[in-house]
């Protein structure tokens, strides 16, 4: 009886020794190292683990999060898996910004195919789902799949209904979309738009920044081919078209991501602001948090609608990737989590919850998912877009995204392009200097090749 309770206490004072002697269960359960840069996958394990409780039984998840800041995120990471020890990721995210570091370039060593997980007939699933290809393409490395995202973020122009009937007499989505050139691969018919926004007092966009972003992803090329810099002459046509919003004030002057940018999605600017481009994320988790409102008639919510935009883009996204160095059990684990998670089409899987706002009870938020059999057996009316289904725009706006225009220098060559633009702009540089600062930021920081 001594020696049970000295045992007992050691246990206590360790936390390393269990014992039902000491009336503790013995916990054997794998676990998953799972590493990302926001809340939003490891909820989505979480999820997973609660619904399916046979699997709970013998997995469980440690999550570390990192934010993407000044690419901290990516430092952890890389430093992580090249440790390749017990606290490597198992499972880990990357963004669009950096995912083809992960899955074609550098670090694309690192990364398992969805067929060593487990996940049988990935491509005919994939087409099943009918996932938008750019996804796919930015997830194969060699011919295989080895990662996929959950969201569809194939871009539209995002705008208000009431400054729409003020200036074109009408807010109707499709007479919208003809007045801003949906389709036409040309900013003309936007810009004779932004000319009568201005006539009215209103600003056409919040800053340049929302222009970029469909500059941007409808380039022919990336930053990088053949390992040597290419300027894409839509992208260098950014300097121009930056120039006219700056100079015929059809912007607020804001930058994306910072208060003046919020502030134009409830009316808190200098001059109301048309519209923003951006997939559906956008709406949901950005403009909508900001639109100073939760019901119609409070702020800006209800005021808005979505129609094609001129050229065809996306933005952003999640991809998931396995650790190729993880054990033959965990594999399979994370396969299965990762195929609920981005191939599941069925009314059971994540992708369906995602899309009808079934995922979080406390916040019913519907998303543009990666699946579109899935979005075209769900609901995606929204009396934030004034009960408009943004699924009927937003589903063809993935089929015109182009993913082959990314390379793993994007986060940094962007961030350093937008800096000579605004110095551009503003006219601290002419035009030919900012493009030479440019090329000279790239070739200090990086191997690539600059003419």
């Amino acid at each position: 009886m001594k020696m049970k309770k000295v045992l007992c206490g050691l246990a206590a004072m360790t936390m390393l020794f269990t014992s039902t002697a000491c009336g503790k269960e013995k916990d054997d359960k794998v676990t998953i190292n799972l590493m990302a840069f926001t809340e939003e996958v490891p909820g989505m394990v979480q999820k997973y683990l609660d619904t399916h409780p046979d699997f709970a039984k013998k997995y469980k998840v440690k999550t570390t999060v990192k934010a993407t800041d000044n690419g901290a995120y990516q430092d952890a990471l890389d430093l992580a898996l090249a440790n390749n020890n017990s606290d490597s990721p198992d499972m880990y995210c990357a963004e669009a910004a950096f995912i083809l570091k992960y899955s074609q370039g550098d670090l694309s060593k690192y990364a398992a195919t969805y067929e060593e997980l487990g996940i049988e007939d990935v491509e005919g699933k994939i087409k099943d789902a009918e996932i938008a290809q750019y996804s796919v393409d930015l997830g194969t490395r060699d011919g295989k799949v080895v990662a996929l995202g959950y969201q569809a973020t194939g871009g539209a122009f995002i705008y208000r209904r009431s400054l729409a009937k003020d200036v074109l007499g009408t807010d109707d989505p499709a007479t919208v979309a003809e007045a801003i050139g949906a389709g036409t691969n040309s900013w003309d018919k936007f810009f004779d738009v932004a000319e009568d926004m201005s006539g009215k007092g209103y600003a056409m966009l919040s800053g340049d920044g929302d222009l970029w972003h469909a500059v941007e992803n409808s380039s022919s090329q990336g930053w990088v081919v053949d390992n040597k810099l290419t300027i894409d002459p839509k992208r260098e046509n950014f300097l121009d078209l930056s120039k006219e919003l700056y100079d015929n004030g059809y912007i607020n002057g804001t930058t994306d991501w910072q208060e003046g940018w919020f502030n134009d999605m409830k009316d808190a600017g200098p001059k109301k602001v048309f519209g923003f481009f951006g997939p559906a994320w956008l709406i949901n988790y950005t403009i909508a948090k900001n639109c100073d409102g939760t019901a119609v008639g409070e702020g800006t919510y209800g005021d808005w609608a979505v129609c094609p935009p001129p050229v065809g883009f996306f933005w952003g996204g999640t991809w998931l990737l396995a650790n190729k160095d993880a054990s033959d059990e965990k594999k399979k684990a994370i396969g299965e989590i990762i195929e609920w998670i981005t191939l599941d089409a069925t009314k059971d899987g994540l992708q369906y919850m995602w899309a009808n706002g079934t995922y979080d009870p406390e916040a019913p938020t519907k998303d543009c998912v990666a699946s579109a059999k899935v979005m075209a057996m769900s609901d995606g009316k929204l009396d934030f877009l004034g009960g408009q289904n943004m699924f009927d725009v937003f589903v063809p706006a993935n089929e015109y995204a182009n993913g082959k225009n990314l390379t793993q220098y994007d986060e940094k060559f962007n961030k350093a392009f937008r800096d000579q633009v605004t110095q551009y702009v503003e006219g601290k540089k002419s035009r030919s200097e900012a493009i030479e600062e440019f090329k000279k930021s790239v070739k200090s920081t990086t191997k690539v090749e600059v003419d």
